[in-house]
């Protein structure tokens, strides 16, 4: 059992929850615990969707600024690799996620609402990467996933002043897509992860390898990855299945093989 960071499933759902009071300050326990979590719920054919949440309160209000000044360069060398490999083990989870916003999302919390597929705020959510402001910049992601999501011009805006941002810029600019009453945030991911459940698992995580290798790469390479990824779907007895049941005119009733 982990300490700071739990991993609930139901109906097809897997829930990863922070818990580490106050702020949810990512720690290197906490990112240990969350590669963990992210691992696991990866490799479990029962998990169609997984929820990324910290609390009613609070997201995650970043790393831990006081084990960061403890460190020297030779440190940070080794535990920067470390904190990027924690978040990228959540963005290479081959199932839709979905981060359910409240209250601060800062720093490397906001890094990790940023490796989701999809992020829920609440209202009253603020999001940001203020790391500007301490004297250094985003290391666990930051300055590569957010420009990527919202334009370099809107990403170098946000690192270079250290803001927060409200909930609702936040959906105007793209860093968020839903924003809902801060009492909903959870349920409101959980409706969203919900119509994900049941579907073909083998083809979900194809079609969302193909979306981000593909935006690595220029667009010839991008579609041969895409067919690639399409053409193996063939093999799968999901393609057969729902292929059939569009022919019957019923319900695909879907295995994950």
């Amino acid at each position: 059992m982990a300490e700071f960071v739990n991993v609930e499933v139901a109906d097809q759902i897997a829930t990863i929850k922070l818990d580490r009071p106050k702020m949810n300050v990512l720690n290197a326990q906490v990112q240990r615990e969350i590669a963990e979590a992210a691992r696991a719920v990866d490799a479990d054919p029962l998990v169609h969707a997984v929820i990324l949440y910290g609390g009613e309160r609070v997201f995650a209000a970043g790393a831990d600024i006081k084990e960061m000044g403890a460190m020297s360069y030779t440190d940070m060398a080794t535990h920067s690799r470390a904190l990027q490999d924690c978040l990228t083990a959540v963005a290479h989870v081959g199932k839709p996620v979905i981060a359910a916003v409240t209250g601060y999302a800062l720093g490397g919390g906001c890094e990790l609402a940023l490796c989701a597929d999809f992020r829920v705020a609440g209202e009253s959510a603020k999001l940001g990467q203020p790391e500007i402001q301490l004297g250094i910049i985003p290391g666990a992601g930051g300055t590569q996933r957010l420009p990527r999501l919202i334009g370099p011009a809107r990403a170098k805006d946000l690192i270079f002043s250290g803001r927060h941002v409200p909930a609702a810029e936040a959906l105007a600019i793209g860093l968020v897509d839903r924003v809902v009453p801060d009492a909903e945030v959870y349920q409101a991911a959980r409706d969203w992860a919900a119509t994900f459940t049941g579907g073909p698992t083998v083809a979900m995580k194809a079609a969302k390898q193909a979306v981000d290798q593909g935006l690595e790469v220029d667009l010839d390479t991008g579609l041969e990855i895409e067919r690639l990824q399409f053409s193996g779907l063939f093999a799968t007895d999901d393609a057969k299945i729902g292929m059939g049941a569009f022919t019957e005119k019923s319900t695909p009733k879907f295995t994950g093989r």
